[in-house]
């Protein structure tokens, strides 16, 4: 045997290689040796010495001005509003991730006071509308209830805490992520005390006194008895690791945002405003609108219409809506982004049919909203109404652009008479493209309004062509603006990029100036051209062109216009 030495010593290699050729002779090729994957010594050596950075679970930058503009895109009115909400909610996420920033021995206050938002105005005025647009803007988990389905702790009915639950489920039962959500309680007004009960009112007061901790700042159990998923998923865990964990969820950072239409708060306000005028030489402001009144709320008013007062304590911050008026339903209608008018669309849509409606309809459409006096919602039903009967017949025609006017909406049986007796007719035709080249102009005015905010968020120059294909584009696909804004920025990125693809295959530099971009994306909305045939005719167009010019000048640059 030779003595040990480092040079004669087998290498693992050599060891494994030995083996397998002796387990081959024995017993052929049905045995074979598997080597673990191992990892070299650098590699364990980085993985303990580099771990993983932990994720921020917000990542929130937005300022107060910028949800304001976002939200100008999509609500008419409500100015007062916007500014409460856009502000604190900022503040809110941007203090939760600039704490989130700081070392573990970061100061933690004391006695930390959330901005509970309540949001006080009549029906349809686009309260629970702007809460869903500020949650998908921000991208954290929402939830919303109906403060009417739930009673206090330990009663038959809904409990309060389902809610923060429900936000673990909506973040994929992430609870970090969870305990940054929003929790929306719709009709709050309606757990107000009423004087007219004698003993425990469960479904009321009952309601705001279980509301209390969460506003503040409690741990929710994920698991209870009346959720059997949970306690099914307690069992196996249990089952498995011989284990019980307790999970919970931390309300500190959670935001409650409470909306209700407080019918007659603005009673109790006035006769707080009436008491406070007498006396001699006392003023007394002559307050004809309910929504004018609602400026002047108080604590003490909401505690009078039924609030206990921990409860309006939980609740600093007061948005309050205004009252819509005609014209702001007409505003509603003629805005690109409204779902109203989107949804009516994508219905037609679905059979095959392009519907446009002309401006004297809408205004019409407004006025009979304005009757019924529910704010925005009056806008679904009298759209429905008109269009019903075009809804039910013109899918079983040939139409394929429908023209709504107001003399056709005035006398739909003699419309889809003339439909049946000479589909498609000329007239018709003339009215869609009416109505359409009317609809452009409007939404160009739209643009060039919006056309200093949206530069600056994408980053991307709204020239005069470029609105006309983003207007183009919107007109035919159901989409709203941003996502108009988007896709064009989308086409002006590729086409620039075929630079570099151009020089890569033909080791030649060409430059696409502005305006021949603004071409190209025009003839992309125009004609729905995929952007691999203007690759291949850019191509094709240009390949001996720009080989000439450099075999003449010896410059390996290109300028189109």
């Amino acid at each position: 045997m030779k003595p040990y030495s480092e040079k004669n010593t087998p290498s693992p290699s050599e060891i494994e290689k030995e083996i397998s050729s002796f387990l081959s002779k024995r017993f052929g090729e049905n045995v074979k040796i598997i080597s673990p994957f191992t990892l070299p010594k650098e590699a364990m050596t980085d993985m303990t010495e580099k771990p993983v950075k932990k994720e921020e679970k917000i990542n929130f930058d937005l300022k107060p001005e910028e949800l304001v503009h976002y939200l100008d895109q999509y609500i008419i009115k409500q100015d007062y509003a916007k500014a409460v909400l856009a502000t604190k909610i900022c503040t809110h996420f941007n203090r939760i991730k600039h704490l989130q920033g700081q070392s573990e021995k970061a100061f933690e206050m004391v006695g930390n006071i959330k901005n509970n938002v309540l949001m006080v105005g009549p029906t349809g005025v686009g309260k629970t509308y702007m809460i869903k647009l500020i949650a998908k803007k921000i991208g954290v988990p929402f939830v919303k209830g109906d403060a009417t389905k739930f009673s206090e702790t330990g009663y038959v009915g809904g409990d309060v805490e389902d809610l923060v639950r429900d936000l673990v489920r909506e973040a994929n039962d992430d609870i970090e992520l969870a305990q940054c959500g929003i929790i929306y309680i719709d009709e709050i007004d309606k757990i107000a005390s009423s004087r007219n009960i004698v003993g425990a009112d469960v479904s009321r007061t009952g309601v705001q006194r279980a509301l209390l901790k969460p506003m503040e700042e409690t741990d929710v159990d994920l698991k209870v008895p009346h959720d059997p998923v949970s306690m099914i998923q307690e069992v196996e865990r249990f089952r498995k690791t011989g284990k019980r964990e307790k999970a919970t969820v931390n309300t500190k950072n959670i935001l409650f945002i409470m909306s209700g239409a407080f019918n007659d708060l603005s009673d109790i306000i006035s006769k707080r405003l009436l008491n406070q005028g007498i006396g001699f030489g006392a003023r007394i402001n002559k307050l004809q609108d309910k929504s004018d009144i609602l400026k002047h709320l108080k604590s003490e008013d909401l505690i009078d219409f039924g609030f206990e007062s921990e409860f309006v304590g939980r609740l600093p911050v007061r948005a309050v809506f205004e009252r819509l008026t005609e014209k702001d339903l007409y505003d509603i209608l003629k805005n690109p982004n409204n779902p109203v008018m989107l949804g009516k669309r994508l219905d037609f849509a679905s059979y095959g049919i392009e519907l446009e409606m002309e401006d004297q309809l809408l205004q019409k459409l407004a006025a009979i909203a304005y009757e019924e006096n529910t704010g925005a919602r009056g806008l679904v039903s009298a759209v429905e109404s008109a269009m019903l009967p075009f809804e039910t017949k013109l899918p079983s025609t040939k139409l394929r652009k429908f023209p709504a006017t107001i003399d056709i909406i005035k006398a739909p049986e003699k419309f889809l008479q003339e439909l049946s007796d000479n589909p498609g007719s000329d007239s018709q035709l003339a009215a869609f493209e009416k109505i359409v080249q009317e609809n452009k102009q409007a939404l160009m005015t739209y643009l060039e309004q919006n056309r200093e905010n949206w530069s600056g968020k994408y980053r991307f120059t709204l020239t005069p062509s470029r609105m006309g294909s983003i207007a183009d584009y919107y007109a035919g696909h159901i989409i709203d603006i941003e996502a108009a804004v988007k896709k064009i920025k989308t086409y002006y990125e590729e086409i620039k990029n075929i630079e570099l693809r151009f020089y890569k295959q033909h080791d030649t530099n060409i430059v696409l100036e502005e305006d021949a971009v603004d071409y190209i994306i025009a003839q992309i909305v125009e004609k729905d051209m995929p952007m691999e045939a203007i690759w291949e005719k850019l191509s094709h167009d240009f390949e001996d062109g720009a080989k000439l010019l450099v075999e003449k000048t010896g410059k390996k640059q290109t300028v189109y216009q």
